[in-house]
């Protein structure tokens, strides 16, 4: 709950696996969800009636530029039917559950398209290459370093990597993410639950073993990859506290497929690069970080942004609307 910029209280709802498993329908999770948000206003002695606008995660919507979006049927419809099912996908239905008369809007959600045409070909006509990243932290870093340097976004050439559950490196030309991996399925480094990209022969012939499952197969790539798969956690902090050779060296590699990520996106940007952005929960690891600069210093500063910034990006974007200073767009 913010007032302008100002956060007045927050709250992190926990759901354990086994209660969520007894909410498998995508509306049960709404109203279940819902229920619990509604039980924290009262709580707080918030009444829903004095809140102006409700900002939401951005799920797995079409494509669209980044900005935000009122939350409308169309939307709706879409969150509800979308071909990759996200948690993402639960927070714009829950804000128009929630809402009497506010605004509900969503701000750079996770399947901004900016990418240029060379960078959608993979090498096969059936397959295309696709935009989905971590957009609200990676635009929101990038503006408050542009700020802290009294320069504009879109006069900035930087790096932005995103180091969560997920990892996402993006080139940022001029305010406009021009490349980045599709961090939702797993694509580039490895993270502490996904196993990033995997040798593709090796890959098909697993596929094809009678072995795995279609659901196995997945979960391989996303939730039991990467740390997970190696050291049967996705806590770095834990990790990099029982600093064993095995999970130093495990830690180390992860690092280091990030630092090949950024040259990648070095190469996208011709080596014109203002910084690089180190972000997420990831980045409070001194062990990564340090990793990180040791490998690609070379190329432009790296500033470190610790955490998510993506409940003020949201505040900040409604407010930037309350102020009439940021258009709405329809989707």
């Amino acid at each position: 709950m913010f007032e302008g910029n100002k956060e007045m209280f927050s709250t992190k709802l926990s759901h354990h696996t086994d209660v969520l498993a007894q909410q498998k329908e995508f509306d049960n999770q709404v109203v279940f969800r819902t229920k619990l948000i509604q039980d924290i206003l009262k709580e707080k002695q918030t009444d829903i009636d004095d809140i102006h606008i409700i900002m939401c995660r951005g799920g797995l919507i079409h494509p669209v530029a980044s900005g935000v979006y009122a939350v409308n049927d169309s939307m709706i419809h879409d969150l509800k039917h979308a071909k990759k099912q996200h948690a993402s996908n639960l927070a714009a239905v829950i804000g128009s559950a929630l809402a009497t008369h506010q605004q509900v809007l969503i701000a750079d959600p996770v399947v901004v398209d900016e990418m240029q045409d060379t960078a959608r070909y993979t090498g096969h006509k059936d397959f295309e290459r696709i935009s989905i990243f971590h957009a609200l932290n990676h635009k929101a870093v990038a503006r408050k370093y542009a700020t802290s340097i009294h320069k504009d976004y879109e006069k900035l050439n930087l790096i932005v990597v995103h180091m969560g559950g997920g990892i996402s490196v993006g080139a940022h030309r001029k305010g406009k993410v021009i490349d980045v991996n599709q961090a939702l399925d797993g694509e580039g480094p490895f993270s502490p639950e996904r196993s990033g990209t995997l040798p593709a022969g090796d890959l098909v012939k697993m596929a094809f073993s009678g072995t795995y499952s279609l659901g196995e197969m997945q979960k391989m790539l996303v939730g039991k990859g990467g740390l997970v798969s190696y050291a049967g956690t996705n806590d770095v902090q834990a990790l990099e506290e029982n600093s064993t050779p095995e999970n130093t060296a495990i830690l180390n590699a992860m690092a280091y497929q990030i630092s090949k990520s950024i040259g990648e996106m070095a190469a996208v940007l011709q080596g014109n690069i203002d910084a690089i952005l180190l972000t997420g929960g990831v980045a409070y690891s001194s062990l990564i970080t340090e990793s990180i600069k040791k490998n690609v210093s070379f190329l432009a500063p790296v500033i470190i942004y610790p955490g998510e910034d993506e409940m003020e990006a949201l505040a900040y974007n409604g407010y930037l609307v309350w102020q009439n200073k940021l258009k709405v767009n329809t989707y």
